[in-house]
Order: structure tokens, then sequence, then C-alpha cells
């Protein structure tokens, strides 16, 4: 049986079925995430990602990222801070975006900025934009993340968020074969409490996630 891909529990069971692949629920975090046996190659997940045409100067894509790095931005302490954009893609507009507010921004991603050494250290804020619907393991790229932020410091995630059975069959967000971890406002609740964070919800797809001090 396959055990949840975030917080490893045994309590799993079949969500829902289409005629791409299935998906599963874990009964303690409420992840829904597609059967692993589905998972593209890598080199068929940079297929997928190659196709994806965001600039760092489109006017349009920086309005997208404008959800996120408002209030991010009204969240922080002033003066320059240390960010990472985790999971940037080809094109690290959101990374651009905070550098012009004066903050000094590092940016990773597995297939487009494979720069490890970025996450030997902490930051004041960490942003990962329409990625984390993408982790395979999201068990280990979740303390990843964790690990980048410093106490005190922010979390800002984009990602949609799962519902209900009846809304996933029809949710075209599961379509995209990379998208494999789909999580709810339940999810991030049980990994607040779990990992002493503090979690709000901006508007349908933006979570803010900030590091207790101790």
């Amino acid at each position: 049986m396959t055990a949840c891909t975030l917080c490893a529990s045994a309590s799993v069971l079949p969500y829902h079925e289409d005629r791409r692949r299935a998906y599963l629920q874990c009964e303690a975090c409420h992840l829904v995430f597609a059967d692993p046996a589905s998972h593209l190659s890598p080199a068929q997940e940079k297929a997928v990602y190659d196709q994806h045409e965001n600039h760092v100067e489109d006017e349009g894509y920086r309005g997208f990222l404008e959800r996120l790095a408002t209030p991010l931005a009204a969240r922080l302490p002033e003066g320059k801070l240390d960010g990472l954009d985790f999971g940037c893609g080809p094109g690290p507009a959101l990374a651009a975006m905070f550098r012009e507010q004066g903050h000094r921004i590092a940016v990773y991603d597995p297939y487009y900025a494979p720069d490890n050494s970025v996450l030997e250290r902490q930051y004041d804020f960490v942003t990962c934009t329409e990625a984390i619907e993408h982790f395979y393991t999201p068990a280990r790229e979740w303390q990843q993340l964790l690990s980048l932020v410093k106490p005190g410091g922010w979390l800002g995630l984009m990602t949609k968020l799962a519902t209900d059975v009846e809304a996933f069959s029809r949710w075209h967000y599961k379509n995209d074969p990379t998208h494999v971890s789909f999580f709810s406002r339940e999810t991030f609740g049980f990994l607040a409490e779990r990992d002493g964070l503090t979690v709000e919800f901006v508007g349908n797809d933006v979570i803010m996630l900030r590091k207790n001090q101790s």
C-alpha cells in the first residue's frame, strides 16, 4: 500500500481516477496525490516545462505574480532582505520584482537554475510560486523549504487548492501531467500545526506561512 508522500501516514484511500491516472488522499494531512507509478521521467517532465513561456519582462506574468508579491512585501520588515525564489523556472520574474524593491534574491530550480549552493543557507523570505504541486517527494521538498527560512521569516506559496472530490473530478489543474501533489487548506493547517508555523490564506491560491521564532 502506498504511504502518503507528504506525511508518510499509511492511512491513504483512493480518491479519484480518470483515464490519465489514479489519485489518492491521505486521511491524516489531506494531501491528494497522483499515484507515484504515473510520474513522468525527468526528461518527460522538463519537456513539459520547456513549453512554458514565462519571461521576466512579460507584464501579464508579472501581474499574475503580484498576487503573491504584494501581500508578501506588506508582511516583510523594512530594509534590504535576503530572499530565495525556489522553483524559479526559466524566467525568474518574481526574483526580478523583489530585486527592484532593493532585496537580495537568489534563485533555485532543479532544471533551470540548479545551483545547490543557494540551498546551504537561510533567508528572510522564500517564495515558491506554482511549483509545490510539482513536488514528487513533497515530504523531502517541504522540509527543504522550511530549512531555508530563518526563524521569524516568511514562506510565500502560490498553488491552486483542492477542495472536494466532486470539484476535483472536473478540475483542469489536475490534468497537467506534471501536477502530482494537491494541497488544501486542511493540508496547510496540518503542516502549520506540526511544523511550528502560522498560516494565512490570501485569495484562493496564495498562502503565507511564517516560521515561529522558536
